[in-house]
């Protein structure tokens, strides 16, 4: 029985299926040459010599590409596993009131791991639920904070 370009596909989607349990992007590209070999079978026949170098070819030429000039240009907007100095300017909500005791702040992405952090402020000035606050700085599980507005004032 020959190879027909639905078999490709086949391959293809299985190996992109297969991508969601490993943790890198390595079968995603396998996958996609896969499908792109199915749509080259669909449109010219060819043989399976002639198929399978193609698949490995573009596989080949899928991941460098990937490693080489699209992976390095994607950044990581995470800053778990950094200083604590980096989060030092960084906006939030205040998403429980600081009236001289503690309060929390949330941020839209997580700050050296977490997205919310117990926060107060350095003169116990209260902030409002759904206020914006600015990161001054960072003592144990703390977070000093300020009124985003106090901050663009100053600015």
């Amino acid at each position: 029985m020959p190879i027909q370009p639905w078999h490709w596909m086949m391959l293809g989607v299985v190996l992109m299926t297969l991508e969601m349990f490993v943790p890198s992007f390595f079968l995603l590209w396998f996958g996609a040459a896969a499908l792109m070999v199915a749509l080259m079978a669909w449109l010219v026949p060819m043989s399976l010599i002639a198929l399978v170098i193609s698949w490995l070819l573009l596989s080949v030429l899928l991941c460098v590409l990937w490693f080489r000039f699209i992976q390095p240009k994607i950044k990581t907007r995470t800053k778990a596993g950094l200083g604590g100095a980096t989060v030092i300017g960084e906006v939030g909500m205040i998403i429980e009131r600081t009236d001289g005791k503690r309060g929390k702040i949330r941020f839209n992405v997580p700050m050296l791991g977490a997205s919310e952090w117990v926060c107060r402020t350095h003169d116990d000035a209260p902030l409002a639920v759904g206020e914006r606050a600015v990161v001054r700085r960072i003592m144990g599980n703390e977070m000093f904070v300020e009124s985003h507005a106090i901050d663009i004032k100053n600015t």
